[in-house]
C-alpha cells in the first residue's frame, strides 16, 4: 500500500526537538578552529556623503583587521539585473556615500565576538547629510532628488502602460481606491549568518543560511571571478528564510573575501536588529486600482497602477510587478485588464522576494477592487465575485495579460468555504448588531485568489538516488530546505518507488560537493519539480536494479519487477524466488556497476494554485481593536503528498498574511530612520491574537508534473491577506468607512471611523 497522501510524521523533528539544529551560529567544523570575528560598521544616516578614520579602532582590544572600502580592488557591483538602470551599482563597502541605514561601510575583525562591537564603536564616520528620498510616490515626483546621480533618474524599470483608449466603455460605474501594500521584514528566527575557510585544497568554503547554496557559489565566483572548482558552498540547517535567504548578500560575499584576503576563517552573525536594517524587506507597492463593469455585476475592465520601492540598491523587488502584472486578473474572467508598473529607488533597505513574491500584491489589489465595485453597486461583494469567476470547464485558461492557468475550480473553492463558515448566518448577524447599534461590528470578508508557482518559467532541479551496499538509498536534492519538511517529503517518494522504507533512506542536501547542482528552494517550487527530480531518479534506478536482479534470476529483464510492497525483485507470476534490495547491491558491486542514477528534471509549465478564504473579524468602534474571530479557508495545491505538512505551511502563510493585514509594517521616518526595527517595535503576530484555523481541503491535480502536485508554501499568506482587510472594511462600512490601508492597527481604524463621522 502506498504512503503516498499519508499524513506521515516529519522525520526531521525528532533532533530539532531534542538536540536541536545546527545553524551557522552553531557550526563546529574543524575549519573554523580560531575563526576571526567580523562586525560590520553601519551607516546610521540614510542618505550622506562620508568620511571615514579607522585609526583607533585598529588598535583596540583582539583587533585582527579593520577593512574598508580602499581594501577590496573590485569594481562596484552591477545592477542586480541587466534590465535595471545601470547607474545604480553599489560599492562592496560604501566609500563615499551611503544611502540607507544599516549600508555596510567597514569590516572589523576581531579574536572573539564580543570585542567586534567595542572596536566597531571606534570607527569615526564623519556624515555630510544629504536629502533622504522616502515613499516611492516622492521618489516619482518631478524635481526629486537623485538616490544615484548617475543613474539620471530614480527609476529602476519602467513598465508603464498607457490607458487603452475606450477602456471603460461600457461600464455603468468606475471607481478608483489608492492602496499601501505596505513593506514588510521578513523577520527568519534565525538571523543572517555566514561563515568562510581555506580548505586543504586551497578552497574556500564557505557556510551561509540560505534557500540555495549552489546560487551563492555561482554568486561568490562571479564576484570575484573565481573558478568554480574553487568554491564550495554549504547551507547548514536554515532557521526561515522565507524569499529573503534566496540571494547572496553582499556580506555573505565579503566574509568569503575576507577569508580568502586575511587567509584565515572568519564568521559573521548578525544582531537582530542588523537583521531588520539591513535584510531585504518584501512587499512595498502603491497601487492604484481602477475598476468598471455593469450594475448587474459583471466587471467589464480593470485597470492597476502600481509603484514599486526598491530600495537603495536594486535587487529581486525591483522586478516583481512583473508578477504582480502576470497574475493581476486573478480568478476571473475579466473583458479587459491593463497594468502599469515602475519600480523607483529610496534611501531605505533594498526589496527582495518574500512569501508569495508579487503575487500577493496582485491579490490584495484585485480583491479590494472588487470589495469597492460591489459597495458602489450596492451588491453583496460574493456574489459580485461568483458571477465574474472563471467557469471550471474552461481550463487550460489564457487570461488577458497572456497568462495560462492549468486547472481549476475556482467556484467550488468558494462555494465550499462559504457552506463552512455559515455565510447566511453571519450575514443576519451582522445585520442585527447594525440594527441594535452595537459598538462591536462584525464584519466578513472573502477573497479568491490563484497564484503561479515553480514559475514563471518552471525550471528544473537535480536529484541522485544511490543505493547503497546494504541495500539502502541515499537521496542527493539541489533543493534546500528551510522548514518545509523536505526530508520526510523525499523519503516518501523514494520508498513509494523503490519499495524501501523509510528509515533506510537518507537525504542529503545543501552542499555543492555534495550535490551536482541546484536551483534552490523558492516560489513553492519544491515538491513539483525537486520532487518530481526524485521520482525519476528513482524509477531509473529501478531500471537499472531490474537489469542487474534479471542477470541473478536468469531472467529476461523485461519480465522482472520490483514489488514496491515487499522491496524485492521477481520474474512475472513467480513471487517465490526473489531478490532483495541487499543482494542487488552486492550483484552489482561484483559486476563493477554502481546503482547510481542522476537526473534534472525539467517541469514544462508553472502551476497555478488557487482558493478561497473567509475570514470574520469583530471591530470595536470605540478602540479601533480589531479581533480576528474566525478563519475558514480553501487552498488547492494538487494532488497532497502528505496533508500533514500540507497543513502546516497553511498554517503558517496565513499567520503571516493575517499579520500583514493587522500588525506588520517596516516603518521609515521622513529622514529615512528605521522606526520599527527590533521587536520591541515591530509587529509580530502570534497565537493570543490568531484563533484556530478552520482548513477545508480540495485537490484539484495538474497535469504538469508526474505527482500532479502544485504549490503549497505561499498560498495561505496570499489569500489571507485581502479576506482580512476586506473583513475590517465591512465592518465599518456602515459608519462610512470605505477604505483602510493595511496594516489596520487600532489607531488607524479609530482615525478611519473619526474622519468618517466628520
Amino acid at each position: 500500500m502506498s504512503i503516498l497522501g499519508s499524513r506521515v510524521l516529519r522525520t526531521e523533528d525528532p533532533t530539532f526537538l531534542t538536540a536541536g539544529g545546527t545553524y551557522a551560529e552553531d557550526l563546529k567544523d574543524p575549519l573554523l578552529e580560531g575563526a576571526g570575528h567580523i562586525t560590520f560598521v553601519r551607516s546610521t544616516m540614510a542618505h550622506a556623503d562620508i568620511s571615514v578614520d579607522i585609526s583607533e579602532a585598529v588598535n583596540a582590544p583582539g583587533v585582527l583587521a579593520v577593512l574598508t572600502a580602499s581594501d577590496i580592488v573590485l569594481a562596484p557591483r552591477a545592477p542586480a539585473m541587466p534590465l535595471y538602470n545601470p547607474g545604480m551599482t553599489r560599492q562592496w563597502l560604501a566609500a563615499h556615500t551611503v544611502r540607507h541605514v544599516g549600508e555596510p561601510i567597514a569590516i572589523v575583525v576581531t579574536e572573539r565576538r564580543d570585542q567586534g562591537a567595542d572596536a566597531a564603536e571606534l570607527v569615526v564616520v564623519d556624515y555630510t547629510p544629504k536629502v533622504a528620498v522616502i515613499g516611492v510616490e516622492a521618489a516619482n515626483a518631478a524635481g526629486a532628488p537623485l538616490l544615484h546621480e548617475d543613474a539620471g533618474s530614480n527609476v529602476v524599470i519602467d513598465l508603464s502602460e498607457p490607458l487603452p483608449a475606450g477602456f471603460f466603455d461600457g461600464c455603468d460605474v468606475v471607481v478608483s481606491q489608492r492602496i499601501v501594500n505596505q513593506r514588510l521584514a521578513a523577520c527568519p528566527l534565525e538571523v543572517r549568518g555566514s561563515a568562510a575557510a581555506i580548505d586543504d585544497r586551497d578552497r574556500v568554503v564557505l557556510w551561509c543560511s540560505t534557500q540555495a547554496p549552489h546560487g551563492v557559489r555561482d554568486s561568490v565566483c562571479q564576484s570575484f571571478d573565481w573558478p568554480q572548482e574553487a568554491v564550495r558552498v554549504v547551507a547548514p540547517d536554515v532557521g526561515g528564510g522565507f524569499g529573503a535567504k534566496i540571494g547572496a548578500y553582499t556580506e555573505d560575499l565579503l566574509v568569503a573575501w575576507a577569508a580568502r584576503h586575511l587567509g584565515r576563517a572568519v564568521r559573521w552573525t548578525e544582531t537582530r536588529s542588523e537583521n531588520m536594517q539591513a535584510m531585504g524587506h518584501g512587499r512595498a507597492q502603491v497601487q492604484t486600482v481602477t475598476i468598471g463593469g455593469r450594475a448587474d455585476g459583471t466587471v467589464v475592465a480593470y485597470r492597476l497602477d502600481v509603484l514599486q520601492d526598491a530600495g537603495a540598491y536594486p535587487l529581486m523587488g525591483a522586478i516583481l510587478p512583473w508578477l504582480t502584472k502576470m497574475m493581476a486578473p486573478g480568478t476571473y474572467d475579466i473583458e479587459r485588464v491593463s497594468v502599469s508598473t515602475v519600480s523607483l529607488v529610496t534611501s531605505t533597505m533594498s526589496t527582495v522576494a518574500y512569501r508569495g513574491a508579487g503575487r500577493p500584491e496582485a491579490t490584495a489589489a484585485l480583491e479590494r477592487a472588487m470589495d469597492i465595485f460591489a459597495s458602489e453597486i450596492g451588491m453583496d461583494a460574493v456574489e459580485v465575485r461568483r458571477r465574474n469567476l472563471i467557469a471550471p470547464d474552461a481550463f487550460p485558461f489564457t487570461t488577458k495579460v497572456g497568462t495560462t492557468y492549468d486547472s481549476g475550480d475556482y467556484a467550488g473553492a468558494l462555494d465550499m468555504v462559504l457552506e463552512a463558515v455559515g455565510y447566511a448566518d453571519l450575514r443576519a448577524e451582522q445585520a442585527r448588531r447594525r440594527a441594535a447599534g452595537d459598538p462591536v461590528a462584525l464584519g466578513i470578508g472573502v477573497s479568491t485568489y490563484v497564484e503561479v508557482t515553480a514559475g514563471p518559467t518552471a525550471g528544473k532541479e537535480h536529484a541522485t538516488v544511490e543505493i547503497t551496499a546494504d541495500g539502502g538509498a541515499i537521496v542527493r536534492t539541489g533543493t534546500s530546505p528551510h522548514g518545509q519538511g523536505h526530508v520526510t517529503s523525499w523519503k516518501m517518494l523514494a520508498s513509494d518507488r523503490l519499495g524501501l522504507p523509510m528509515d533506510k533512506i537518507e537525504i542529503r542536501h545543501g552542499d555543492t560537493d555534495e550535490v551536482a547542482s541546484g536551483e534552490g528552494t523558492m516560489g513553492s517550487r519544491s515538491l513539483q519539480v525537486g520532487g518530481s527530480a526524485v521520482v525519476q531518479a528513482a524509477e531509473l534506478v529501478v531500471d537499472l536494479a531490474r537489469r542487474v536482479a534479471a542477470d541473478a534470476l536468469e531472467a529476461n529483464p523485461a519480465d522482472v519487477v520490483l514489488d514496491a510492497g515487499l522491496g524485492v525483485f521477481h520474474v512475472v507470476g513467480t513471487p517465490a524466488v526473489s531478490r532483495s534490495w541487499a543482494d542487488v547491491a552486492r550483484a552489482a558491486s561484483s559486476a563493477g556497476t554502481d546503482l547510481v542514477a542522476a537526473t534534472d528534471f525539467h517541469a514544462p509549465s508553472p502551476t497555478f494554485p488557487f482558493g478561497a478564504h473567509v475570514v470574520v473579524v469583530e471591530v470595536d468602534t470605540e478602540t479601533g481593536k480589531v479581533v480576528v474571530k474566525r478563519v475558514v479557508t480553501c487552498d488547492d495545491a494538487g494532488t497532497l503528498l502528505n496533508p500533514l505538512l500540507a497543513e502546516g505551511q497553511r498554517h503558517g502563510g496565513i499567520a503571516q498574511g493575517v499579520a500583514q493585514a493587522l500588525c506588520e509594517e517596516m516603518a521609515y521616518d521622513d529622514d529615512g530612520n528605521p522606526m520599527t526595527g527590533n521587536f520591541a517595535d515591530y509587529g509580530i503576530i502570534s497565537a493570543c491574537e490568531l484563533p484556530s484555523f478552520e482548513l477545508v481541503t480540495m485537490e484539484t491535480p495538474t497535469p504538469h508534473n508526474p505527482l500532479g502536485a502544485k504549490g503549497i508554501g505561499e498560498s495561505g499568506t496570499i489569500g489571507s491577506t485581502p479576506a482580512v482587510q476586506s473583513a475590517v472594511c465591512d465592518a465599518l462600512a456602515h459608519v462610512g468607512v470605505r477604505h483602510v490601508d493595511m496594516p489596520a492597527t487600532p489607531e488607524r481604524v479609530w482615525l478611519a471611523i473619526q474622519e468618517a463621522r466628520i
